[in-house]
C-alpha cells in the first residue's frame, strides 16, 4: 500500500498519540512519489553554515541528522542538541536524514556514517553543540551588522535575534542571506547547562504521530512506477551453494516475471509478494550443501569450550593476581550465552533499480556509506553512481549494520531493467541471520574480609571487530568482546582480564542489541552475587562495599535499593535480584523481583531501575529505551536461543523463538538521575540490566545459581539445584 494512501495498515492506531505535534517531521519520499525533488543536502539560496543546518529566507529551519532513528529516538534528541544552541524556533524545525558522506556526517568515534553502540549522543554532544553555537553567532553577527551595534549587545531566541537597548528584532529568515557572508567564530561560546530550554525537557518524539496515522516511510514501504517484487531462498546450510533449479512449474504462476539464480541463494520476482512467495515455493532446489552440513550446536559448544582453556590475550592487568588468588576463600565459575537472533519487526529488505550508468537505493541502514560503497561493486559502478535513499527503520539492534541484504539485493535487480523490492521471508531472516556470537565466560576470584581480594576473568568468543572495522583489532583484543570486563565498576585491587578469540563453526556473527556488555555485565553480576553469598552478606551491601571509588554507581544502587523495597520480606519462592552496570557511559542499577512456581515456570513481578546518563537530552526517552531494552534482555533471557542441526538453523518464527508477551511485562519503574555530567549511552543499556537481574532474582528465591542463558527452567523445579 502507498504510503499517501488515505487509509493504510496502521489505520486502526490512529488517536489521541498524534497530538501535541511539536515539530515538521519529514523524510524524502523518493520511492512514494513520481516526480523529482530537491537534493537533501541542497544550499542554494539557504543560510548553510555547516553540514548540520539549512535555513532559508522564510526561516525555514532543516537539521541534518547524521544518525538513524530505528526507534530509540535519535531523531528528536539530535534535533533538540542542534536546536538548543541555534536557538532555533523549535515549532518550525524539519528534519531530515543526510545523504551518506563519512566527510561530512561520520560518527566523530568510528570516522563512519554508522549508527551503533549506543553512542549517538555522547559522539555527537560537543560537535552538533558548536555547529549550533556557531550558526547563532554568525546570525546574531549578521543582525549586529546591520544595526551598526556589538553582538555582544544582542540576543537570540526561537528563531530571532534581538537588540534589547532599541528593542529591534529580525527573524532567522530575514538574516539568513546575509549570515551566509559571516565569518565563522573560532571559539563559540555554548550555554551553560543551566540555560537550557529544550534539553532535559520531557519532548515529544518527533516521528510518533505518523508511525501511529501510517505517513511514516520505512524502508519496506517504497514505491516506485514499475516496481516489482522479489523473496529470497538461500542454502539452508551456512556456507552452501546452489545446485541444480528447476523453476518449470514457478514461471507458469500468474504474476510470476523471473526467476534468479545466484551463487547461494535464488530469488523469484513477481508483480506482488505473493507471485514472488507462491513462485519460490513452487521451484525445486538441489543445494550443494558444502562441509559444515553436520554441524551442530554441541559441536559449536564444544570447540568454544576447549578453546576457553586456552590462555588469552591479555586486556588488563593490576596488581598480584597469582598471589591473590593463593589466598582466601577460592570461587571458580564459567557463564554461558547461546547464539541470539535479531528479529527486527521490519524483515530485512532493501528496494534497488540498476540501470546501466547507476544504482539507486531504499532500505533502512545503521550504515549508509558501507551500504553505497558495497552496493557500488555489486553493480559493477563508481560509488559516485550509488545513491542510497535511507528511510525509518523497524529496527536495527544491530542486524542493520551489516550491508548483506542490500548487496544481494542489487545482484537481483542487476538481471531486470525495472525497480525490485526484496523482502526476505520472516524464516529466510531468522535463518539466515548474523548471530549474536556465543560467549564464554570464565571468572576465578577469591575473598578475604568479605571482599574480592583477586579477579581473574576470561573470555572467550567471537571478534567481530576482526571482521567488521579490522582496524579496531589489536594485538589479539576484540574491545567490544571486552567492553564492561575491563572497566568492571568494583574496587579490585588485584584484576585481571584475558581474551581468546573463538570463531564459531560456519555461524556468521555480528553485533546484537547490547553489544559486548551483553555477556560480560551478566557474568560480572551473577558472579558477584554468588560471592555475596559465599561471604555471608546482603548482595547490595556486599556491592556497595566494593564501589566507594565510584560515587556515580554507589548512588544509583542506594537509590534502587530505596525505590525496590530491597530487604522488605517477600512470600516463599519470590526473589529480588541486582545489577549494576557502567554500560556505555551510564550508571544504571536494576532490580528485578520475580516469583518462580513449583514447575520451574517465572512470573515477572516488577522491575526498578535508578539512570544516572548524565545531562538526558529528552528524559522520556531514557525512561522508553531503558523499559524496552529491559523486556528486549529479558525476553532473551527467558527464551532466546538459535540452535544449529545439521549445519541449519533449527528456529524460523516467533512460534519457536519467542518474543516476551505484553501479559508477561511486569510494572516497569525507571527513575532518571538529575546530572551535569556529559551524556552516556541509553539505547542498548537497559539490555544488560535484565538478564543478570532476573537470574539473581532466581538465585534469590530458590538458591539455584544459573549460569547459563536462556533460563533451564528444568533446574528450577521445586527441590532441584544447578
Amino acid at each position: 500500500m502507498n504510503a499517501h494512501d488515505s487509509v493504510s495498515r496502521r489505520a486502526l492506531l490512529t488517536g489521541g498519540l498524534a497530538t501535541g505535534f511539536l515539530l515538521a517531521f519529514h523524510l524524502p519520499l523518493r520511492a512514494a512519489v513520481n516526480e523529482p525533488v530537491q537534493p537533501r543536502d541542497a544550499t542554494e539560496g539557504k543560510f548553510a553554515p555547516n553540514a548540520f543546518i539549512r535555513i532559508d529566507e522564510t526561516g525555514h529551519t532543516v537539521l541534518m541528522m547524521p544518525q538513524v532513528e530505528m526507534g530509540q529516538g535519535t531523531y528528536t534528541s539530535i534535533s533538540a542538541v542542534l536546536a538548543e544552541e541555534l536557538d532555533a524556533d523549535w515549532s518550525r524545525v524539519e528534519v531530515q536524514h543526510a545523504p551518506p558522506n563519512d566527510k561530512l556526517y561520520g560518527n566523530p568515534t568510528f570516522g563512519l556514517q554508522v549508527t551503533g553502540n549506543s553512542n549517538s549522543i555522547r559522539a555527537w554532544w560537543l560537535p552538533l553543540r558548536k555547529a549550533g553555537a556557531t550558526a547563532r553567532a554568525m546570525l546574531v553577527q549578521a543582525a549586529a551588522a546591520q544595526w551598526g551595534v556589538e553582538p555582544a549587545s544582542c540576543t537570540a531566541s526561537k528563531g530571532e535575534v534581538a537588540h534589547e537597548a532599541s528593542g529591534r528584532k529580525l527573524a532567522y529568515g530575514a538574516l539568513a542571506l546575509a549570515a551566509q557572508g559571516q565569518t565563522p567564530p573560532k571559539d563559540v561560546a555554548l550555554k551553560d547547562p543551566k540555560d537550557f530550554v529544550i534539553i532535559g525537557q520531557p519532548l515529544k518524539r518527533l516521528d510518533t504521530p505518523d508511525k501511529v496515522n501510517g505517513k511514516a516511510v520505512y524502508g519496506i514501504d517504497a514505491i516506485l512506477p514499475g516496481m516489482k517484487f522479489a523473496t529470497v531462498a538461500a542454502c539452508p546450510v551456512f556456507g552452501g551453494k546452489v545446485g541444480k533449479v528447476d523453476d518449470s512449474a514457478a514461471v507458469k504462476l500468474p504474476g510470476v516475471r523471473k526467476v534468479v539464480v545466484l551463487d547461494d541463494m535464488v530469488a523469484v520476482i513477481g508483480d506482488h509478494m505473493w507471485a514472488a512467495k507462491k513462485g519460490l515455493e513452487a521451484l525445486k532446489i538441489e543445494w550443494n550443501e558444502g562441509p559444515n552440513a553436520a554441524i551442530t550446536t554441541k559441536d559449536v559448544w564444544d570447540d568454544l569450550r576447549k578453546a576457553s582453556q586456552k590462555d588469552g590475550a591479555v586486556a588488563k592487568s593490576d596488581g598480584d593476581i597469582a598471589k591473590a588468588l593463593a589466598s582466601g576463600d577460592k570461587f571458580e565459575a564459567a557463564y554461558e550465552l547461546p547464539f541470539l537472533a535479531h528479529a527486527s519487526m521490519e524483515p530485512i529488505n532493501a528496494t534497488v533499480h540498476v540501470k546501466p550508468d547507476s544504482c539507486e537505493i531504499w532500505t533502512g541502514t545503521q550504515i549508509m556509506t558501507r551500504v553505497q560503497s558495497e552496493a557500488a561493486k555489486a553493480a559493477g559502478l563508481p560509488v559516485d553512481k550509488v545513491i542510497v535513499n535511507n528511510h525509518l527503520l523497524g529496527g536495527g539492534f544491530g542486524r542493520k549494520l551489516e550491508p548483506d541484504m542490500v548487496i544481494a539485493a542489487v545482484k537481483i535487480a542487476k538481471q531486470v531493467d525495472y525497480p525490485v523490492k526484496v523482502v526476505w521471508t520472516r524464516e529466510e531472516d531468522i535463518q539466515h541471520d548474523v548471530y549474536r556470537p556465543v560467549y564464554r565466560d570464565q571468572i576465578t576470584a577469591s575473598l578475604v574480609d568479605g571482599k574480592v581480594a583477586g579477579w581473574k576473568y576470561k573470555v572467550a568468543g567471537s571478534a567481530v571487530l576482526a571482521r567488521w572495522l579490522p582496524p579496531a583489532f589489536q594485538k589479539g583484543i576484540d574491545i567490544d568482546a571486552i567492553d564492561a570486563a575491563v572497566d568492571a565498576p568494583y574496587d579490585f585491587a588485584n584484576f585481571h582480564v584475558e581474551y581468546v578469540r573463538a570463531e564459531p563453526l560456519s555461524v556468521p556473527t555480528g553485533f546484537w542489541r547490547g553489544v559486548g556488555p551483553n555477556n560480560n555485565v551478566f557474568a560480572v553480576e551473577c558472579a558477584m552475587d554468588e560471592l555475596a553469598r559465599k561471604a555471608g552478606k546482603d548482595p547490595i551491601e556486599f556491592r556497595k562495599s566494593m564501589l566507594t571509588k565510584n560515587p556515580r554507581m554507589l548512588a544509583v544502587l542506594g537509590q534502587v535499593a530505596e525505590e525496590a523495597d530491597w530487604g522488605e520480606p517477600l512470600p516463599p519462592r519470590v526473589g529480588r535480584g541486582v545489577c549494576v552496570q557502567p554500560s556505555f557511559a551510564s550508571f544504571i542499577a536494576t532490580v528485578v523481583e520475580a516469583e518462580i512456581d513449583d514447575i520451574g515456570e517465572i512470573v515477572l513481578r516488577r522491575i526498578t531501575s535508578v539512570v544516572d546518563t548524565g545531562i538526558a537530552v529528552n528524559p522520556d526517552t531514557v525512561k522508553a529505551q531503558i523499559e524496552g531494552g529491559l523486556i528486549f534482555g529479558l525476553t532473551a533471557a527467558l527464551y532466546g536461543e538459535i540452535t544449529i542441526d545439521k549445519g541449519r538453523v533449527q528456529q524460523s518464527n516467533f512460534h519457536d523463538y519467542r518474543m516476551m508477551r505484553i501479559n508477561e511485562t511486569p510494572k516497569i519503574d525507571v527513575i532518571v538521575v538529575k546530572s551535569g555530567e556529559a551524556p552516556g549511552g541509553i539505547g542498548e543499556a537497559g539490555v544488560n540490566a535484565g538478564p543478570p537481574a532476573l537470574r539473581n532474582a532466581i538465585l534469590a528465591a530458590t538458591g539455584v545459581a544459573l549460569r547459563r542463558l536462556p533460563i533451564d527452567r528444568k533446574l528450577l523445579a521445586a527441590g532441584k539445584k544447578a
